[in-house]
């Protein structure tokens, strides 16, 4: 069911790989409730995704960006202002990649020139996201700027290796970009900490199914799935969210407040 959220809204999503990715279902979401947005993702990850069929079906040009570039993000903005036609009211950083994990590098022994390829792709990229966006003044006043982000910034998880304090970097740029875009442009930045997802960055973290599971069962309402996580985003790209910024917004269920849940008990016990 739609209700016109974003009616007239322009904007930029990032990270759409294929129809299993949270920005794939943002993208989605944001053409039901009557937005207009570019699409975008690094040369190499279009190559290997579907992202040409999501175009199609939202009437999104895809502009391809290396998030990491400063050169590549000026002409994704300034391109899509051009398409679009007016500055930009939304942008979502879904953009997230570790070599440690994907070569199974334990944390005690990372490759620091893998460890600084994630901070730059994961984290930095979206500081540059903003940081170009503020000197080119390509966001509307009140716009909102969401990242996707993860509770294993704050609590350790084993798997989680260099994607821990990348994802705490990444809400750390949130709250201090988001206090100097806030005064200067009313502009509201957040990051949300979605439930475990089966896109397919998630199912390539070693154990990522048994915790998958896990998350499940501690969860009150259980995991929150990739539509779930795509109907809150477009609430936070609405006009219904204008004074929060700066937040770290859990999106799992209850999985972040609860100890220890029943169900868990009795798997324990039995």
């Amino acid at each position: 069911m739609a209700y016109n959220l974003l009616k007239g809204k322009r904007g930029i999503i990032t990270g759409a790989l294929d129809e299993n990715s949270i920005a794939w279902k943002v993208a989605q979401k944001c053409h039901e409730e009557g937005a207009t947005f570019t699409l975008t993702n690094a040369p190499i990850a279009m190559r290997l995704g579907e992202i040409n069929k999501l175009s199609e079906e939202t009437g999104a040009k895809i502009i391809p960006a290396d998030a990491t570039s400063v050169d590549d993000l000026t002409k994704l903005y300034t391109e899509s202002m051009d398409v679009l036609g007016g500055k930009i009211d939304f942008v979502l950083h879904s953009i997230g990649m570790s070599v440690n994990i994907r070569k199974n590098i334990p944390y005690t022994e990372l490759n620091y020139d893998f460890y600084n390829k994630g901070i730059d792709v994961s984290a930095l990229s979206f500081h540059k996201m903003l940081a170009v966006a503020h000197k080119l003044d390509a966001l509307n006043d009140h716009a909102s700027v969401v990242a996707l982000s993860y509770i294993g910034a704050q609590r350790t998880y084993p798997f989680y290796t260099d994607m821990a304090d990348i994802k705490a970097m990444l809400e750390s740029i949130a709250r201090t970009f988001g206090y100097h875009y806030g005064k200067q442009k009313k502009v509201r930045i957040n990051t949300i900490s979605q439930s475990p997802t089966k896109t397919s960055a998630g199912n390539g973290i070693k154990g990522f199914s048994d915790f998958y599971t896990f998350a499940d069962l501690q969860s009150p309402l259980g995991n929150a799935s990739a539509d779930d996580c795509a109907a809150f985003t477009v609430s936070m790209f609405s006009d219904l969210t204008r004074m929060v910024t700066m937040q770290n917004l859990y999106h799992d269920g209850g999985y972040s407040n609860t100890g220890i849940s029943s169900e868990l008990l009795e798997k324990i016990q039995g």
